[in-house]
């Protein structure tokens, strides 16, 4: 594993999570609805995989990892029950490991096609949203804390 796709983060050793990965994923992202509805499909309710999706005006950065929305949207991560984060394409080899189709990403445990992996996702993930007919990641940020404040100030318009 690149330690350039690992960091470690703290959690509080007496609430330990029962999860084993937890996935923070963007709910207004239909590609990636597709793979989060394909995960927890997999997953069955077994609680294997906490899915937290970052879209949610409640997301707390403080909560998952330290992970701020802004982070979270321009790269997939996910958070270890130790607190280690994870991101890019470690956190497809994993969660496919924890429910049991490791096979799919085998072959990224491989030193140089793991970077190669690495390399096209930093692509797809720079063009996700322009992909998915979304505005750009600064508009939606933007947006974000234009909603956030109305609903927080009671200023909606």
């Amino acid at each position: 594993m690149s330690s350039a796709n690992t960091q470690s983060y703290s959690y509080d050793a007496v609430t330990s999570p029962s999860w084993q990965i937890e996935l923070l994923y963007d709910g207004e992202c239909p590609l990636c609805m597709r793979e989060v509805n394909f995960l927890q499909k997999r997953d069955a309710g077994r609680g294997l995989v906490n899915f937290v999706d970052i879209a949610n005006d409640n997301y707390n950065p403080e909560a998952h990892g330290g992970v701020d929305y802004e982070t979270a949207m321009g790269r997939i991560h996910a958070v270890l029950p130790d607190g280690t984060l994870v991101k890019n394409i470690e956190v497809f080899r994993r969660i496919y490991e924890i429910l049991g189709m490791g096979w799919v990403y085998s072959l990224t445990k491989l030193p140089v096609i793991g970077a190669i992996a690495d390399f096209l996702y930093g692509i797809w993930a720079n063009w996700r949203l322009a992909v998915t007919g979304r505005p750009n990641l600064k508009t939606i940020i933007t947006q974000r804390q234009q909603k956030i404040a109305c609903n927080t100030e009671g200023r909606c318009r």
